[in-house]
């Protein structure tokens, strides 16, 4: 089984999941699963009758990388599918630890409470590298 995923089902760690097993596990919706499926051909569960999908250990871990990917590192679709493929694969964004310059100073938080935004600031910064990356990828 993949090494990141703890499934607390008492089966096997090499045993098929269905597709509601692996979402609730990764905290991915089951339609977020089912788009992936359609934008990245390299993942294809088994499919038993009346379509139930069956994921296998290596179908987990792909859905963990293209997780870590995108909502982690930045990847649009398009990037994270060219990675996997390693078709040109992009550069993943830069990590905020990466930018300690940008964080010499605190910033008052825009609700007016007075706490410091450190983790809005981090936010922005990733919203603002996505879009720099979805703008390069179009």
């Amino acid at each position: 089984m993949s090494e990141g995923v703890l499934f607390a089902d008492g089966k096997d760690p090499e045993a098929l999941r269905t597709i509601g097993e692996v979402a609730k596990a990764l905290g991915i919706r089951q339609h977020v699963l089912r788009y992936w499926e359609e934008q990245f051909p390299m993942l294809r569960p088994l499919k038993r009758s009346g379509g139930r999908r069956y994921y296998r250990p290596e179908d987990v871990k792909l859905v963990e990388t293209i997780d870590r990917l995108v909502h982690r590192e930045g990847y649009t679709l398009k990037g994270a599918k060219k990675a996997l493929t390693g078709a040109g694969a992009p550069a993943p964004a830069p990590v905020v630890a990466e930018r300690a310059d940008l964080f010499a100073e605190p910033v008052a938080a825009p609700s007016g409470t007075g706490s410091t935004s450190f983790a809005l600031r981090a936010r922005l910064i990733a919203l603002r590298t996505t879009l720099v990356n979805a703008l390069h990828d179009g």
